[in-house]
């Protein structure tokens, strides 16, 4: 049966996930939110959308799999029944070259003997159209071409090409090469390239690695958490994706299946804060690059949530009925129509974000007032919709009301637009906002607290609940000190706690009632937990959610809160950062740590 038990490997330019065997489940060429050749982890097996990459051993036994400690090169070793063993390495290629970053479009995958006489079969299907065909095939002495409508592929391989394309077994002596990437001659050696290769993209990510501020705690979790970022990154246009895939569905058979190829603005904040706290600046300062164009062509006008990932605004959202879906249970869903969706929040996301332009002296590009006249038409938008209806931080696409959070983020926007005016000298512009900001602080306090609940609640006019109010203390609405905060993290506890994880909200919205918690909103409960001074619990809490990664260490979107499986979109931007953000701000100092 499919799982999440998947390992991913990529260059920030392409991003592959590999199972416990071997087997290559999901790519996209060229690029994230591109056509998956491989994508047999949305496919009946039998389909010709089943696309995959397999490297099998006859007879298999067991399989062990682990990551190249503090990088994104993963090994996976398959032993038979016989005493035969193999190791493959997989990874795309990384690393600093003629005075740039050399990522190519290209998977490498390095097979090699440990033991005995193993015989393995490499089945490569790559598909095209999402898995609607196989690709066409032309054989050379060396390669296999797959050729699709909008692309070719060409593996270059030093094994027997009669073997791979007719799927035979064969005996590995030593070792075998493949190289799958653009339709190019490869100019040497292929196991000498893929050597080369891999020492360079090693050193490239333990050099990464050791830049990074980790906390004493939690490190090598950190580590992998910060390495995944990086694989979510897409380099080229610094856009970060929400997730690598799309349609694994939120809890068994929902149809809460959705594409999450994309950047979000909502998460801008979240990410750049954690991307800070781990001192990726460069990759800090291309994603706030991305949000800061992707304001500067909405000319003045409203901010989607969700663009893609080069910029572009329209998302057309299809269903594709020839794949089954994860476990056959599709829909499976091209595009998200949440682009078209009305969500106050963005304007806050985006300008909390940019914020750090203004004071971070470690960036590159420096705020000035001719950046700041850029962002405030979107603190002109949040003060004019503040007290309007909207689809609201999770995207409801049956109802329209006003948002608890959408109000707070669009405070957050007039606040830091006040903060960055103060920085700047222009005392006119700081009054001005400081007097939108407090009228929105105004409307939420008067309007969105319930006596009888005694905690502010998801809407105004309504008595429900949603994890987002856990942030009032994160984004500055609130002091950690303000007893109406504990209050309220108090009512979510009551409402909205299901074992040791913290549901988004609970009851029905247009797909019924959720039965699975959205991972990040326990680490924001863990957050409020050390805000509110139990430390201890928040600790405990912690480990615990820890516990529910994969064995790489990675996290999806959703958790079972009774079996603790994960389901939602895999490997998820903002678990990660939840996971980061939390053993930062646990941690014992350093100092203490010895």
């Amino acid at each position: 049966m499919k799982s999440l038990d998947l390992g991913l490997i990529g260059n920030s330019a392409i991003g592959a996930l590999v199972d416990p065997v071997g087997e290559i489940v999901w790519a996209c060429f060229p690029r994230f939110d591109g056509d998956p050749v491989f994508c047999s982890l949305l496919a009946d097996g039998n389909a010709a959308g089943a696309g995959f990459f397999a490297i099998e051993v006859a007879e298999l036994a067991r399989s062990e799999q682990a990551y190249v400690a503090n990088t994104a090169v993963l090994a996976t070793r398959l032993y038979d029944r016989h005493g035969g063993a193999v190791e493959i390495v997989d990874f795309a290629p990384r690393f600093r070259q003629f005075g740039r970053m050399f990522r190519p479009l290209t998977i490498v995958r390095q097979v090699r003997r440990l033991s005995g006489s193993p015989r393995v079969r490499v089945r490569l299907r790559p598909t095209h159209g999402y898995g609607a065909e196989r690709c066409a095939t032309t054989l050379g002495s060396n390669h296999i071409r797959y050729v699709a409508p909008d692309q070719v592929l060409r593996l270059t391989t030093d094994a027997s090409v009669t073997a791979i394309a007719e799927e035979l077994f064969f005996l590995l002596e030593d070792e075998a090469t493949f190289l799958l990437g653009p339709d190019e001659t490869v100019p040497d050696s292929v196991a000498e390239i893929a050597r080369r290769f891999r020492d360079e993209t090693v050193h490239y990510w333990r050099e990464w690695v050791r830049a990074l501020s980790i906390p004493f705690e939690w490190q090598d979790e950190v580590i992998r958490a910060a390495i995944t970022l990086k694989l979510n990154a897409y380099e080229d246009t610094g856009a970060i994706v929400a997730a690598m895939t799309t349609s694994i569905p939120e809890a068994a058979g929902s149809a809460r299946n959705w594409d999450y190829r994309y950047c979000w603005l909502r998460d801008g904040y979240f990410v750049v804060n954690a991307l800070n706290r781990l001192g990726a600046t460069r990759t800090m300062e291309r994603y706030l690059a991305y949000i800061l164009n992707v304001a500067a062509s909405a000319n003045g006008g409203a901010l989607q949530p969700v663009y893609r990932i080069d910029g572009r605004a329209t998302i057309e959202e299809r269903e594709l009925p020839w794949l089954a879906g994860y476990r056959g249970m599709g829909p499976v869903r091209v595009g998200n129509d949440a682009y078209r969706q009305v969500q106050h929040d963005v304007y806050g996301s985006a300008i909390l974000a940019a914020t750090h332009v203004f004071f971070d002296h470690r960036l590159a590009r420096r705020g000035d007032e001719m950046l700041f006249a850029r962002l405030e038409p979107l603190g002109e938008h949040a003060l004019a919709v503040y007290d309007k209806p909207d689809a609201g931080l999770w995207e409801l696409r049956g109802t329209s009301r006003v948002h608890t959070f959408s109000s707070m983020m669009c405070w957050a926007a007039c606040d830091r637009l006040a903060r960055i005016a103060d920085r700047l000298g222009l005392d006119a512009r700081a009054a001005h906002w400081r007097a939108a900001a407090e009228r929105i602080h105004r409307f939420v306090c008067e309007n969105a607290w319930s006596a009888r609940r005694n905690s502010f609640v998801a809407s105004p006019g309504t008595e429900s609940l949603d994890a987002s109010l856990l942030l009032m203390h994160e984004i500055g609405f609130l002091g950690a000190d303000d007893p109406r905060f504990a209050a309220t993290v108090a009512a979510i506890e009551r409402e909205l706690k299901r074992g040791d994880f913290i549901f988004r909200y609970v009851e029905p919205d247009d797909f019924g009632e959720p039965e699975n918690a959205f991972v990040v909103c326990t680490f924001w409960y863990v957050h409020a937990l050390a805000a509110l001074g139990r430390a201890d619990e928040a600790r405990a809490l912690f480990g615990r959610l820890l516990e529910c990664r994969n064995r790489h260490g990675l996290l999806a979107e959703h958790v079972d809160p009774r079996t603790r499986e994960p389901w939602g979109n895999f490997v998820q931007t903002y678990s990660m950062v939840g996971l980061v953000s939390a053993a930062i701000r646990l941690s014992i100092p350093w100092d203490r740590g010895f």
